[in-house]
């Protein structure tokens, strides 16, 4: 009798405990989220605002130069008029994976003095900057939402799968976070590196250039393009925005497959490296 009563209690215990880790993480992230939200816009005259005027203002000026050196290779899949809703919605999503993996990859160093202190789980601060881009992601729909207002298109059921769209990338962002984190920590020359990664990765991302243009881009490339990972989230976001159609299954299936690639290297990697941080920050 005794014994089971002791079994039991060994057994709820570290029921107890994982709960209580899970709502420490979860209000570890809430806060920092908050925190780095109030430090972004502080002392800013227009604050939330400029994450609605700057996608908007990027598309203004990307419009202006690109529709003219594109004008005549979109073959009309993309019309004129269509072509500042394609670019800034392909604008906004690019940045969120942009944003969430340059903040993700310098997290575990810039929390170097809080991880020395305090007992906590270390995949937090990649993880909250991540969701930190997804709310200013929310902010740069807005910018979509009055694009979308001044030419006329009116929005279908298919946005019903944005939340979908927006898991598995933030899923993908989320493992490429983890990953980056964790060799910042071993190899600094990578906080360097990412930035030219993510340039070449921009060009090789039909964001301002069309998928008119694959086609005439030497065979190898045309590869690259394709199996790029932003190229299918792209296209799973212009397709619920701008097509009004439900995306492939080709599209969906690459999505899927990305995000869970991506989460399965960076927590491998992370989970695998996390014990020596302490050592190297």
């Amino acid at each position: 009798m005794a014994d089971n009563l002791e079994s039991q209690k060994a057994v709820a215990k570290p029921a107890s405990h994982a709960k209580n880790d899970y709502e420490k993480d979860k209000f570890i992230l809430r806060q920092l989220v908050t925190k780095d939200f109030k430090i972004k816009y502080r002392r800013s005259v227009l604050g939330v605002a400029w994450s609605v005027l700057n996608p908007l203002l990027m598309m203004i000026v990307m419009s202006i130069v690109f529709s003219t050196i594109f004008a005549q290779g979109r073959n009309g899949s993309v019309t004129p008029e269509m072509y500042p809703l394609y670019l800034i919605v392909g604008n906004v999503t690019f940045s969120v994976m942009s944003e969430s993996t340059n903040q993700a990859l310098m997290s575990i160093i810039l929390a170097s003095s809080l991880l020395k202190k305090v007992k906590v789980h270390r995949w937090v601060f990649p993880v909250q900057k991540v969701l930190f881009s997804l709310v200013n992601f929310a902010f740069s729909l807005v910018a979509v939402a009055l694009v979308m207002l001044w030419f006329h298109v009116v929005p279908t059921w298919h946005l019903i799968l944005l939340p979908v769209c927006l898991f598995l990338l933030m899923c993908f962002c989320m493992g490429l976070g983890l990953m980056l984190s964790a060799l910042a920590v071993f190899f600094r020359d990578v906080m360097h590196l990412w930035s030219v990664v993510i340039t070449a990765w921009m060009y090789l991302t039909p964001i301002f250039w069309t998928t008119d243009f694959i086609g005439k881009m030497a065979h190898w490339i045309q590869v690259l393009v394709v199996v790029n990972p932003m190229f299918n989230y792209l296209q799973f976001m212009r397709d619920i925005f701008l097509f009004n159609t439900v995306p492939s299954a080709l599209t969906f299936g690459l999505c899927v497959a990305w995000a869970a690639v991506a989460l399965a290297i960076g927590y491998t990697v992370f989970h695998k490296t996390e014990h020596k941080f302490i050592l190297y920050i």
